[in-house]
């Protein structure tokens, strides 16, 4: 009696252990009845199944790496450049990633092939200086792009593919530095010639501004003399008409001003204008 009633609590665990399972808040899970797919379980927490004929598959929620092998790929220059990628994705749709590609490996092997072909096809439009340098974020964010939409069909969400590295063969090395060196040095000198032929032209413009500038300065210069000179002349005529005496002293003044400095001696004449005129004064 005793034996049977252990062989019950036995059979009681054993149904109670293979029909519940459990779902953690970092994975996804999908019910397998006889093969085929039941339901899927989103939420974290315990639920049942059928024992012995219900099976669980679990997938993970969190951000995956998928980190590629070194792989050659030819270039706009019909040269060859390894390249040294790596993906972040996560499993979307756990029942389409399941029914497509199984499980991780299978995800693995289908990102490489998609983000293969996509940075095959898509560095296939640019040289080696441009994919080191000016046009790196646009190739990632076409690649990107692309396999993204590739890889929704096997319930995988792509967030980025970025590149670790980009090596030259070494064969090709010395040669592909050289007509690089050759390019920038053929590009250097078609910018200094442009700079040359802005500079001239820079240089004719500003001297036509100057002399336009010059000669209207001179034009407003002389008007403005004339214009000075127009009444000096009338304050002149104003002042001898006034008083012609102290014009005449002041015209004198003047005169010896221009003439004498502080080293000139003069002698004068009793008879001199000045001489009465300063009597006078």
């Amino acid at each position: 009696m005793k034996k049977l009633i252990i062989s019950i609590l036995v059979m009681v665990v054993i149904v109670l252990s293979t029909s519940l399972f459990q779902v953690s808040e970092i994975e996804n899970a999908v019910v397998i009845r006889l093969g085929k797919p039941k339901r899927v379980v989103t939420e974290p927490g315990l639920y049942a199944k059928l024992p012995f004929i219900d099976d669980v598959r679990y997938f993970d929620k969190r951000l995956l790496n998928y980190d590629a092998a070194p792989k050659g790929i030819i270039i706009k220059e019909k040269k060859s450049i390894v390249i040294d990628n790596y993906a972040r994705w996560k499993i979307a749709d756990p029942l389409l990633f399941l029914q497509s590609v199984q499980n991780i490996g299978g995800a693995q092997a289908r990102l490489d092939d998609i983000v293969y072909s996509e940075l095959r096809r898509e560095m296939g439009k640019y040289t080696l200086s441009e994919i080191i340098s000016s046009k790196r974020d646009v190739i990632m964010e076409n690649v990107t792009g692309e396999s993204r939409k590739k890889a929704k069909s096997s319930g995988i969400e792509i967030i980025d593919v970025r590149i670790k590295r980009v090596e030259l063969p070494k064969e090709n090395e010395q040669n592909i530095y050289k007509r690089m060196e050759a390019e920038r040095n053929q590009q250097a000198k078609k910018y200094r010639a442009e700079g040359r032929e802005k500079s001239l032209e820079i240089t004719s413009q500003a001297d036509q501004e100057k002399t336009i500038i010059l000669a209207e300065a001179y034009r407003k210069s002389e008007e403005l003399k004339g214009e000075g000179d127009a009444k000096a002349l009338e304050i002149y005529a104003d002042a001898y008409n006034r008083d012609p005496e102290f014009y005449k002293f002041m015209k004198t003044l003047e005169s010896y001003e221009k003439i004498m400095d502080k080293k000139t001696k003069v002698i004068l004449s009793t008879d001199s204008e000045l001489w009465k005129m300063l009597q006078t004064k």
